[in-house]
């Protein structure tokens, strides 16, 4: 497919990623051309971007290196875009461009990362917690993962819920009695969307835990495809009747049709098990 931006040369393509705020468009429409076109040209651009007196360029260069190359990306070159990131992240200060940081190591899956990220876990901004927590998402250490638990159970509801997902759906090969205690921590979560996070990596881990609240969730009435999910996952037949009734129930013309796929799926993964 061609894009606007395919004729752009790379110093074109820069200073597009500088448009608007951060999460603007077409300045992400550029990022995104210069992951695909690669090249010396592009990496030694966005290196020296890190060192700029600008934040804005400084997360700019960060969110060009996270997946620069992503499609035939060798390890050498992972290690090459490392280098240079984990010495501006040491001396960073801006909020915006820690968090663009820790998300672009988190892309690259450096282990040099995690030691690097840590001390990161306790800073006052959230937005910089959320960046940890995508840096760390790749990672299986013990240092890893008690960090995101720690964030599991961070005063931000977006840390919470990315934190809850890494660890409960990422992470299913993970299985620990501190992991799953985190989980069990979230269940009482108002949010639906953290707590179907923990119903579900805990139904991934057959935790016979989940069963009572997730029968509480579907007896009630919001009731999220994470919900669903997980109970699928747990593979509890007594289960089945509630899934039932939300497919009797549901109105084909308001329906989410993502939802009702998952519910159908469930449904008859469940009739499929022995009662």
């Amino acid at each position: 497919m061609v894009t606007p931006t395919d004729d752009l040369s790379t110093d074109e393509l820069f200073a597009l990623t500088l448009q608007g705020d951060e999460e603007d468009p077409g300045a992400w429409r550029a990022i995104w051309q210069l992951h695909h076109r690669g090249g010396e040209d592009v990496f030694q651009r966005a290196a020296a971007w890190l060192q700029s007196s600008s934040p804005k360029e400084r997360g700019r260069g960060a969110n060009v290196l996270s997946q620069l190359e992503f499609r035939h990306r060798l390890p050498e070159r992972v290690a090459r875009f490392t280098d240079v990131l984990l010495p501006a992240l040491a001396k960073e200060q801006d909020a915006a461009v820690l968090e663009a940081m820790a998300a672009a190591l988190g892309h690259l899956g450096d282990p040099r990362s995690v030691p690097a990220l840590l001390p990161l876990k306790d800073h006052p901004d959230a937005h910089v917690r959320f960046g940890v927590v995508m840096g760390l998402s790749q990672h299986r250490d013990a240092q890893a993962l008690q960090a995101l638990i720690q964030l599991s159970r961070d005063p931000d509801e977006t840390v919470r819920e990315w934190a809850t997902f890494t660890l409960g759906s990422q992470a299913r090969e993970v299985d620990t009695p501190e992991l799953r205690e985190a989980l069990v921590d979230r269940l009482s979560e108002a949010h639906p969307k953290i707590r179907g996070e923990a119903l579900l990596g805990l139904a991934l881990r057959k935790d016979a835990r989940a069963l009572e609240p997730l029968r509480r969730v579907l007896e009630g009435g919001v009731v999220t495809t994470l919900d669903v999910e997980a109970a699928q996952a747990l593979e509890d037949v007594s289960l089945l009747p509630l899934l039932l009734e939300h497919r009797e129930g549901f109105d084909a013309e308001e329906a989410d049709p993502e939802f009702l796929a998952v519910l159908f799926e469930a449904i008859q993964s469940l009739e499929s098990l022995p009662r």
